[in-house]
């Protein structure tokens, strides 16, 4: 790992902590569902620089969301980003392009945040629709933003692409 992806490892894992702490002001509350907006850019943001920087932002994710809410449920949903992050990662390293790679992940995204919610209590219709949907929708959102803020991440690590 080179010493910038380290560093950019870092900073997208903190700012995937920071997010749901600092920026609650930005989560969005439906029945039992909640999401944050730009909570998902970390992750998303780092599976464009390398799996390990994924796995770092979606950890932090999970640990964010642990701390802001205290609530099991939000952070396990959260910490289903390691699972999708890498799975981009790994998509992206293959040669698809940034967008496709988050056209991809959606309904993984959302499938699992609905799946996880299921344990908890929520039945199968409650956690399709709601925690699905709602997630995305969220997903949908972030990814706007990421595919904006790709191009400055990008050349941070030296890389030449630029997302289409």
């Amino acid at each position: 790992m080179k010493t910038r992806e380290l560093a950019l490892g870092a900073l997208l894992a903190a700012l995937s902590v920071v997010i749901p702490i600092a920026f609650g002001f930005l989560r969005v509350v439906i029945g039992p569902w909640t999401g944050t907006v730009t909570s998902h850019v970390p992750t998303m943001l780092g599976m464009f620089v390398s799996p390990a920087v994924a796995l770092a932002a979606g950890l932090g994710s999970g640990v964010g969301f642990l701390i802001a809410t205290g609530q099991a449920i939000v952070a396990a949903r959260a910490f289903t980003h390691v699972v999708w992050g890498l799975t981009g990662a790994l998509l992206y390293r293959r040669g698809m392009k940034p967008w496709w790679v988050l056209a991809l992940l959606l309904p993984i995204h959302g499938l699992l945040e609905a799946a996880v919610v299921l344990p908890f209590g929520w039945s199968l219709s409650q956690s399709l629709t709601i925690v699905g949907i709602g997630t995305s929708l969220h997903h949908t959102i972030d990814s706007g933003i990421t595919l904006l803020t790709l191009g400055i991440v990008l050349a941070s690590t030296g890389k030449r692409e630029v997302p289409e």
